[in-house]
């Protein structure tokens, strides 16, 4: 009971409006239409009873806006009325009041506030029905159309809930869309950001490797020069054609991007003939079979071994040598590239090379160590498993 008191104390201290302009047509018509049925009503004291239907009608211009403190202010002024006058055709004001407290959601002010209308209809059939029977006609005919008023409130409110939910539902499904674009968007930034720089990063080295050892061998060995040149300009060629290939899928307009396999197992090969045509001796072997690889961790394991020779190339100095080693078994394909000489330069866990290789052994469920090997060098190794579903890369 206390809630309750609580819920109608708080509808009353509800502002009813500081502007008198601004009020929907339909409450001023209402208003009128009440007004001119009690104006128009024969009774006795007519001055009185103008004012109370005043009093009784103009009210319901701030319904929608505080309808408990509406409904408050007519029900007292039907008392006044029901103590000095007879009842007019503005009482029906009364109705409108309660309607209005019905379509609000919360139901225990309008149980309250229906239990005073329903003291009102039973104080005026008291006092105003005539004749044998009459109070219980009155009475029932007067509460049935409070309970009209009161099911006919309920209703509207509750279809008005209904689609103010599916208002916001669809708001926030709006918004759950706009956040899983922006997602898909970061994340195919970060692929191809990636893919971007295992591609520029590695077959750049690659060039400047070969240009300069061409330079070193200008005088002595023209036709070693010769052959260089014609490696970087290969290189630099499957460089253009790798990039036009990843910026493809950001091209806007109908033309289709130039479709080509993704490097994979089979081409470590050739990576590890440039990278020795580069200068470095590297060994590469394969034990197992991986045919049954799934396509994109064949892609990923191509990355990890080019930027892991990529940093050899850059960082690990003169006369270096590296090993390939790529182990597959049936439950996992494990990968180690290795180097026996020493950083010139910083390979950090920040750099953007290394992330990238976490990041591709992360999305098969793997784990990737890179760093200083206890008998000298540089080691990156991975595993990654071939039964465990992929994880979507953030």
């Amino acid at each position: 009971m206390t809630e309750v008191l609580s819920g109608v104390s708080r509808a009353l201290r509800h502002p009813v409006a500081a502007r008198l302009g601004g009020f929907p047509p339909v409450d001023a018509a209402l208003v009128a239409v009440l007004l001119a049925g009690g104006l128009l009503t024969p009774r006795a004291g007519a001055g009185i009873s103008a004012a109370l239907d005043v009093a009784l009608t103009v009210p319901l211009l701030w319904r929608r806006r505080a309808p408990a403190a509406v409904f408050c202010a007519i029900w007292l002024a039907a008392g006044v009325q029901g103590l000095l006058v007879r009842p007019t055709g503005a009482d029906a004001a009364l109705l409108v009041a309660f309607y209005t407290v019905a379509t609000s959601p919360d139901t225990r002010v309008t149980l309250v506030l229906g239990a005073a209308l329903e003291l009102g209809v039973l104080a005026a059939s008291i006092k105003w029905s005539r004749g044998p029977g009459g109070l219980p006609k009155t009475f029932v005919g007067l509460s049935g159309l409070v309970t009209a008023a009161g099911v006919l409130g309920i209703n509207v409110g509750n279809r008005r809930q209904t689609l103010q939910g599916l208002r916001d539902r669809t708001q926030q499904l709006e918004r759950d869309r706009e956040r899983e674009v922006a997602l898909a968007r970061a994340t195919e930034r970060a692929r191809i950001a990636r893919e971007m720089h295992d591609v520029v990063a590695h077959n750049l080295s690659v060039m400047l490797a070969l240009c300069d050892g061409a330079a070193y061998h200008v005088y002595d060995a023209p036709e070693r020069v010769e052959a260089a040149l014609a490696q970087a300009a290969r290189t630099g060629r499957q460089a253009l054609t790798e990039m036009r290939q990843l910026l493809g899928v950001l091209r806007e307009g109908p033309e289709r991007p130039e479709l080509a396999p993704l490097p994979g197992i089979r081409e470590l090969e050739s990576l590890v003939e440039l990278i020795r045509a580069a200068g470095v001796p590297v060994h590469y072997r394969l034990s197992g079979d991986p045919s049954g690889t799934p396509p994109g961790m064949e892609l990923t394991i191509f990355r990890i071994v080019q930027e892991a020779l990529t940093n050899t190339l850059k960082h690990a100095g003169p006369g270096v040598h590296a090993s390939v080693s790529l182990s597959c078994r049936p439950d996992a394909i494990a990968v180690e590239v290795r180097d026996d000489g020493h950083a010139l330069g910083p390979v950090g866990a920040g750099g953007a090379g290394l992330r990238g290789m976490k990041e591709r052994a992360a999305v098969y469920g793997g784990e990737l160590d890179a760093g200083p090997a206890p008998e000298g060098g540089w080691r990156v190794r991975t595993s990654l498993p071939l039964e465990r579903d992929p994880v979507v890369a953030l």
